[in-house]
């Protein structure tokens, strides 16, 4: 079955146009199975077909995930076993070691969004891989597929994915209707919960991400002026995450104090 693995819907995303009803219209006309709800930092996309999933068609898998904001290595693809809540991962700004922590410790798996992508949104252009590039091996998957990509992106992270072992997957990263159904990922089994796909890949079972470049991104309209774009969200980033700082502190501190201990030791050289 194929599953679209990176989409942004309109009630999840601040920058998403797709409201949730319309994206399994499209998907289901472009001969995709199913989609993983990615929204940046939320579940309200899946919280919003969880609670009108009656008025849809339930036969189409719907499967919720989280593309998390690092402060340090870029935009993470994050998905948790079926019913597994942690509010955590709505408030953006964790280091990728402590968010890999954190998602394993929940049985989740994780892996880089367009790893080879943009400045600051993409984890080899980000200081964390530039001065630890062995947090690739502690990722479960790549995204080696993104039709929102260039090619050259989509290249180098299919040789990064080769290089540590690791499971390509991919995704159409839709924020609009035209860009719906450009990628997906070809699972060679049944897929109806984060748990069935959580032990695929986790099995080793093959994955073929697959699909064609969508050519109409906010990066090829606006030309050099997306430097600046990049730049501003940058800066809302790090301020959104300083703001969220004592809100992760107390829902780590909740979630597993254990974690937390370990993350300032490491931090402060002891």
């Amino acid at each position: 079955m194929k599953i679209d693995m990176h989409c942004h819907t309109k009630e999840g995303s601040l920058d998403g146009k797709i409201p949730v009803r319309q994206y399994i219209e499209l998907l289901k006309k472009n001969g995709i199975h199913g989609m993983l709800v990615s929204d940046h930092n939320s579940y309200n996309g899946y919280r919003y077909w969880k609670y009108h999933r009656k008025e849809m068609d339930e036969d189409f898998v719907v499967l919720k995930g989280i593309e998390y904001d690092t402060i340090d290595a870029g935009h993470i693809l994050v998905i948790l076993p079926t019913g597994v809540k942690v509010p955590l991962l709505e408030l953006r700004g964790m280091p990728v070691n402590l968010l890999i922590d954190i998602v394993h410790r929940h049985g989740g798996i994780l892996g880089p969004a367009h790893p080879c992508g943009e400045r600051f949104l993409s984890l080899t252009n980000n200081r964390k891989f530039r001065k630890q590039k062995t947090v690739l091996e502690r990722f479960d998957f790549m995204e080696t597929f993104n039709s929102c990509e260039p090619e050259e992106s989509n290249e180098g992270a299919q040789l990064l994915a080769d290089a540590y072992g690791k499971p390509g997957l991919g995704g159409s990263d839709s924020h609009r209707p035209s860009c719906v159904g450009t990628a997906y990922t070809e699972f060679f089994a049944e897929i109806r919960s984060e748990t069935d796909l959580i032990n695929y890949i986790q099995s080793g079972a093959p994955t073929v991400p697959g699909g064609c470049y969508y050519h109409g991104t906010t990066r090829e309209k606006i030309g050099k002026m997306n430097e600046l774009l990049v730049f501003s969200f940058w800066f809302y980033n790090k301020g959104s995450g300083l703001l969220r700082r004592h809100r992760r502190t107390e829902a780590l501190r909740a979630d597993d104090e254990n974690i937390l201990n370990r993350y300032e030791e490491n931090r402060n050289g002891v």
